[in-house]
């Protein structure tokens, strides 16, 4: 918009109030009409723009109100002021849920575009219905194959960026959720010639030399 003359500047940005219309389309419809603000408002709306742009508008805005002030992303301050708002806990599984709807790379953060798509497929756009959606999301946790879908998300997007280190592999962290659904409390169907992963038996060890479970014993 640099290179437009002071008028033309002034029309683009009274096209932009009226309709929140972005800068390029403003400008373009201004092109197509010859400049006449009022022609252009007409045609805009006539081509029933007007719905798209404020729903758009309403999705931005409310990326805005917790997006970082130093960068185009929601950052650790703006999620615990959702969660504020929410009035959940920012460690509530209810997050991890919404992260997964998200499809957020890294734990703590929202990209715009994770954020607006995600509240744009869960038909959020206003923070009322952000919190009318909090007991859909906890309730996708009692669904078997949802819980897996999350669970798996989960291995991801809680690594921590940057870290060499291997604490544990995407393999052992699948086998945990399957080793928590079939050995019981007090490990009495813990199978130690089974196929899992050696951490998990030494987890069992560790358990029993602690004496939280009895060791199971030789028939």
């Amino acid at each position: 918009m640099n290179k437009l003359g002071f008028a033309r500047k002034e029309k683009v940005q009274q096209f932009m109030a009226v309709t929140g219309a972005s800068e390029k389309v403003a400008i373009q419809t201004m092109k197509t009409h010859d400049w006449h603000l009022e022609g252009a408002l007409e045609a805009f709306y006539n081509e029933g723009n007007a719905k798209v742009v404020q729903e758009k508008n309403r999705w931005e805005l409310l990326f805005n109100k917790y997006k970082d002030p130093k960068a185009d992303m929601i950052m650790a301050d703006g999620i615990s002021n959702l969660c504020n708002d929410l009035q959940v806990e920012p460690q509530d599984i209810v997050m991890l849920v919404l992260s997964w709807h998200f499809q957020a790379e890294t734990i703590c953060e929202f990209s715009k575009q994770e954020f607006v798509g995600g509240v744009q497929s869960l038909e959020i756009d206003s923070l009322e219905k952000f919190k009318k959606k909090i007991p859909f999301l906890r309730s996708e946790l009692k669904d078997e194959d949802t819980f897996r879908e999350i669970y798996n998300f989960a291995f991801d997007w809680a690594k921590e960026k940057d870290r060499n280190m291997k604490v544990i592999s995407r393999d052992v962290w699948l086998q945990l959720l399957e080793f928590a659904k079939t050995v019981d409390s007090t490990l009495s169907n813990y199978d130690a010639e089974g196929a899992w992963p050696c951490l998990l038996d030494e987890f069992v060890e560790y358990l029993i030399e602690k004496g939280h479970c009895a060791k199971k014993s030789d028939e």
